[in-house]
């Protein structure tokens, strides 16, 4: 990423965080929906937070792309499945090893209060632990992914990543900071899979842009 890039990104994310942990009381007093996973879009949203919704869609994408298979290698096959499925899981582990490093509980175990857990306390178990939120991290991870290898569908994956993340929000289950966290660490995590892994014409497009520059 060039120096602006990062310099633009890393203001947008302290915007983000900043208006998000100011928001959080208010949040969680006015912002909730009883019954949000009773009704089948409340469902729905949440599934885009399992990460083994992610991984069959990911043998979906591998089972369509077969026929791009070259004479020995399957890699051109296996390269948009492998990306989904890396973009969710390296989401996912950063966002439980995160909640270990962070250790704030869930707002509703404590009426919307920020409470830490002790290092002391069950240092290797994350249950109860809320930032980041898991169910955000893994929807945002593939939105990531799939915003990228799909671009112009990339308001439908989003959408849905930020709908997940505001029924665990509704629920009184994470702080709306919970989810902003979560959304910019695992688009941090895909960028930097993407600049290693992602389409060769992609990244040779980026390079020749900083070149231009």
């Amino acid at each position: 990423m060039r120096r602006p890039e990062l310099i633009r990104s890393a203001a947008i994310a302290a915007v983000l965080l900043a208006a998000s942990f100011a928001a959080d009381r208010l949040a969680y007093e006015y912002l909730v929906l009883d019954g949000v996973y009773e009704e089948d879009w409340g469902r729905m949203l949440r599934v885009m937070g399992f990460a083994p919704f992610w991984i069959v869609a990911a043998a979906a994408l591998a089972l369509h792309d077969w026929p791009m298979r070259t004479a020995g290698s399957v890699r051109p096959a296996l390269r948009r499945a492998g990306l989904l499925v890396a973009g969710v899981a390296a989401a996912g582990v950063t966002g439980e090893l995160l909640k270990l490093v962070f250790r704030r509980e869930r707002p509703r175990a404590h009426d919307g209060e920020y409470f830490f857990r002790a290092f002391s306390d069950r240092p290797l178990h994350n249950g109860g632990l809320a930032l980041p939120s898991t169910h955000a991290i893994v929807a945002f991870g593939a939105a990531a992914v799939l915003s990228r290898l799909f671009p112009r569908a990339r308001f439908v994956f989003w959408g849905l990543a930020i709908g997940c993340g505001l029924t665990r929000v509704l629920t009184q289950a994470h702080f709306i900071s919970d989810i902003t966290v979560a959304a910019l660490v695992a688009w941090a995590v895909v960028a930097g899979i993407w600049a290693r892994f992602g389409p060769r014409q992609d990244r040779a497009a980026s390079a020749r842009g900083r070149l231009a520059e």
